[in-house]
């Protein structure tokens, strides 16, 4: 068996603290209404322009999706040789297609143990959601979840000319322990400082919200909440005219629509839901007592982000004016609270989905001191993961990831904070921040001198923490935190680093300087995501490639599929490793340990409101049924409502019966 390294003392996720902003007392006035709130709006099919796409759609299995009829898109993010955007238009097998574990991998090799073996086949699709018909947003009718918007023939998304629901181009993360992230998405674009209105934080030097004081008195504010990359992660979806959204919908359109509505009003609510039970409405269950998301947005913020008596006007060239009320709004007049409720849905999103923390797997047994949690087979593979197979390189610490705060902050073993905004925030003095980290690549090592570390023999990469090519795919099919924000910066920090902005970005720079010797490494990285419930979120990667964890254990063993194609862009770490059969088989065994087992059972605080998720689409000889206006029609599964206790064990990706 050889000699394995000692593992590192176990931490249970319990000992890690829940990030939160300091100033989350300036936004929300009670924090029970606000975590209300956000449960609500994340399991409301009503947010979504079709009035049947949540964002728990994409979320709904382990806090991820495990659809398998209608997922694949084709990789639209992919550049050329030359570097220039050549996205590949056609899913090779076809729009509302049905996978089976036949597909998988998708890279498909004569030898799994040799990555350079021959390719038997190979793809570049990507198992995404499915989320809504290409459309464009008209308005919104008072008091109705679907909104007026024309539908438009779709060159991708199609089956013989007729629109099917539209993909998403990347594989959709579990949202559960997701509040740990420094940054959330897989390319890192979620900044930890939400600014109230996008995804953006500082990059988005234009974003303000209105505040009131008083009534009459009103103005445009910047907000800063740190430690708050859900809530900026929160406000992307709701306008993603593939995730949720008919193309040109605001956040004020949204607003505006449901401040109007009953919360959950077509979804039962189950009696014993660990937060919405005590609210739903009697005898039918469907929806909460609250009778409109204004007033619950009124109960949970303060009065100064929605009180405000004047309206917002957008004009045609894009500025706006505060006007008094008018009598008719047009589809461009917005009052106080529409024109946040970006700021609402990010802050009350971020509530909820601070308490998805599943910290009472075995494995945070083990960590406690109860040794006979893990079997002397998972414990083995534990030793394996954090010695020959390299796994802790990347997936750290309690969180098992290293792109977490507690990694890049060096929070560690502090007191859980379980109410934000009823407790002071984590804020450490003599906190080491490491955003940005340096690594040799070939055979150089680093030397100090007065201008940092400069590798003398080999090639000295800086890059983003906790963000790394792995060789999946080739570099240029997904840049991944390699690309460009809308304001034209790049993702990256490292790069940031080189072109001297981060301190405008608010950023701190690291502990060594600009040095010819180091190159900013950035295209093809993705954020390293935690591997607690993992064997519930299949299918595995960025792109959903693997379908098991054998898989994406043969994957490591032989160093990857891109390695060498990458080899600008992969560490070093991802090299053939020589595992064994019971290696491997006990490896898996020790990640089955970090199953918590109130996510498999959907108990507290796991429980959900009934969800009609949209599967696909029925089909009719060769081609899809229709509706009257020959529009495809869609297949839905029912997730029921389930309360506190939980329910049935959720089931695998591609279980046999399972949708």
């Amino acid at each position: 068996m050889g000699v394995l390294e000692a593992a590192p003392a176990p931490v249970s996720l319990k000992q890690i603290p829940i990030p939160s902003p300091s100033n989350i007392g300036d936004f929300i006035a009670d924090y029970q209404s606000a975590l209300v709130l956000g449960k609500s709006l994340f399991w409301d099919t009503q947010v979504g322009s079709d009035g049947v796409t949540a964002c728990a759609t994409c979320h709904f299995h382990a806090g991820a999706d495990r659809r398998n009829l209608n997922t694949l898109a084709p990789a639209l993010l992919r550049l050329g040789p030359d570097g220039s955007p050549q996205p590949d238009w056609k899913i090779d097998k076809g729009a509302n297609a049905q996978l089976s574990a036949a597909d998988f991998p998708f890279h498909r090799l004569a030898n799994p143990k040799d990555r350079r073996s021959s390719v038997i086949s190979t793809t570049d699709d990507i198992v995404g959601s499915q989320g809504v018909f290409k459309a464009s947003y008209a308005q919104a009718t008072p008091r109705r979840a679907e909104e007026i918007r024309p539908t438009s023939q779709d060159g991708i998304y199609h089956v013989s000319g007729v629109n099917t629901r539209r993909v998403a181009p990347r594989n959709t993360p579990s949202v559960i322990n997701a509040v740990f992230y420094l940054r959330n998405f897989w390319d890192g674009r979620a900044q930890d400082v939400f600014n109230g209105v996008n995804s953006f934080g500082l990059r988005d030097p234009d974003a303000r919200v209105l505040v009131a004081e008083s009534p009459r008195k009103m103005a445009e504010e910047q907000v800063l909440l740190h430690y708050s990359s859900l809530a900026s992660q929160a406000v992307a979806p709701p306008l993603s005219d593939v995730e949720m959204s008919a193309v040109g919908r605001s956040f004020a359109d949204l607003g505006k629509k449901l401040l109007q509505l009953r919360p959950l009003a077509r979804q039962k609510v189950h009696p014993e839901d660990s937060v919405l039970g005590g609210q739903r409405v009697h005898p039918t269950g469907k929806g909460l007592r609250i009778p409109s998301y204004l007033q619950l947005v009124q109960q949970a913020f303060r009065p100064k982000w929605w009180q405000g008596q004047a309206w917002v006007q957008r004009l045609a060239d894009g500025r706006t004016q505060l006007i008094q009320p008018p009598n008719t709004p047009t589809t461009n007049q917005y009052n106080h609270p529409s024109w946040n409720f970006a700021l609402f849905f990010g802050i009350a999103l971020q509530v909820y989905q601070s308490t998805l923390v599943s910290d009472d797997a075995p494995f945070d047994r083990y960590a406690e001191g109860y040794q006979t949690a893990l079997t002397p087979q998972q414990q083995r593979g534990f030793q394996l993961f954090n010695g020959k197979a390299k796994c802790i390189s990347c997936h750290s610490g309690a969180e098992f990831s290293s792109a977490t705060v507690s990694h890049i902050e060096k929070l560690q073993a502090l007191p859980r904070i379980e109410a934000p905004g009823e407790a002071a925030a984590v804020e450490v003095e003599g906190t080491q921040v490491e955003r940005i980290e340096s690594m040799v690549f070939a055979s150089g090592q680093p030397v100090v001198d007065g201008s940092g570390f400069v590798n003398t023999t080999g090639r000295h990469v800086v890059y983003d923490n906790g963000f790394y090519n792995i060789g999946v795919r080739p570099t240029g099919d997904d840049l991944g935190i390699g690309s460009t924000d809308p304001f034209g910066l790049p993702l990256s920090e490292a790069r940031l680093f080189y072109l001297g902005k981060l301190a405008s970005l608010g950023l701190p720079a690291p502990a060594f300087s600009v040095s010819p010797h180091y190159t900013p490494s950035a295209d093809g990285a993705f954020k390293t995501p935690s591997l607690r419930n993992v064997e519930l979120t299949a299918p595995y990667f960025h792109n959903g490639g693997q379908l098991t964890l054998r898989q994406v254990l043969d994957f490591y063993d032989r160093g990857g599929d891109f390695r060498d194609l990458n080899i600008r862009d992969v560490p070093t770490d991802i090299t053939d490793l020589g595992l064994t059969h019971s290696e491997k088989e006990a490896i898996i065994a020790f990640l089955h340990s970090l199953t918590d087992p109130r996510v498999k059972y959907e108990q507290a605080p796991f429980d959900h409101p009934q969800l009609f998720v949209p599967n696909g689409h029925p089909t009719s000889g060769s081609g899809l049924q229709v509706d009257a206006q020959g529009q495809a029609l869609t297949n839905y599964i029912e997730i029921p409502a389930v309360g506190r206790r939980g329910g049935a064990a959720l089931p695998p990706f591609l279980a046999p019966g399972a949708p």
